[in-house]
């Protein structure tokens, strides 16, 4: 399986982690001279070749271009006129590629007056209401303690992707795909809230795991999910944007 991640920051990355963790071919392509946030790179990173093109060099687009032709999949976590404004809306996308599943996610939804307002995790739990309903007792605005909307929303797309390649395969249908942060929020807040408080997570469940990245060697916390008798392996370790050709592997 093939993907092209046109992602950034946390929700989108966790997305194509998860699909590259399970042998997918990720290709992560970024604007030249982007620069993400720096203590990110280790775990969004990992699993993928990063490349990077310019989308207005004409040279650049048919590198774009090809690999789109080539893909299964394309995970897009920019806003909802980013890619149309550069001339690959969704009609051009499947006209490079009539069988390709497109995934996207994004702040506020794909409707209304929000639809291409910029946003992250932080910003939509203020703009959402758990920040008022998250009240320290001094009435100070809270927040959940971890990016819940983030890592949540790239689980459930990456699961979304799985399904949509399996539905692809039984009865050839493509499917599109539509997340954002906000509609996490919504569906996170409509779960029931246990009657007692749970446990801290200890060290014994969720263990350190060695890995090697382009900067050392790493410890970090293994994943969170994951598919029974399938342990995940990523092919490539994290390293810089950029770093890689944006073609896909023979």
């Amino acid at each position: 399986v093939r993907v092209v991640d046109l992602t950034r920051v946390i929700a989108g990355p966790t997305c194509t982690r998860f699909l590259a963790g399970y042998g997918a071919d990720v290709v992560r392509v970024d604007p030249r001279g982007f620069e993400e946030v720096t203590s990110l790179l280790p775990e969004t990173t990992l699993g993928k070749r990063c490349a990077a093109l310019d989308l207005r060099s004409p040279d650049d687009r048919i590198a774009f271009e090809e690999l789109v032709a080539g893909a299964d999949v394309l995970v897009c976590g920019l806003r909802a006129a980013a890619l149309e404004r550069l001339g690959y809306g969704h009609d051009r996308l499947r006209t490079l590629n009539p069988d390709l599943i497109i995934a996207r996610e994004n702040a506020y939804g794909w409707e209304g007056p929000w639809v291409d307002r910029r946003g992250f995790d932080s910003l939509v739990q203020m703009s959402c209401g758990i920040a008022d309903r998250e009240r320290a007792s001094d009435g100070a605005p809270g927040a959940l303690p971890v990016q819940a909307l983030d890592h949540a929303t790239g689980w459930l797309l990456g699961a979304a992707v799985a399904q949509a390649l399996t539905q692809r395969l039984v009865d050839g249908r493509v499917a599109t795909i539509h997340a954002s942060l906000v509609g996490m929020a919504n569906l996170l807040w409509s779960l029931p809230v246990p009657d007692v408080e749970a446990a801290p997570t200890s060290l014994d469940e969720i263990p350190p795991v060695e890995r090697s990245t382009h900067w050392g060697p790493a410890r970090v916390v293994g994943p969170a999910a994951g598919v029974d008798g399938a342990p995940q392996v990523w092919a490539y370790e994290a390293g810089p944007l950029g770093r890689h050709q944006p073609r896909w592997s023979n």
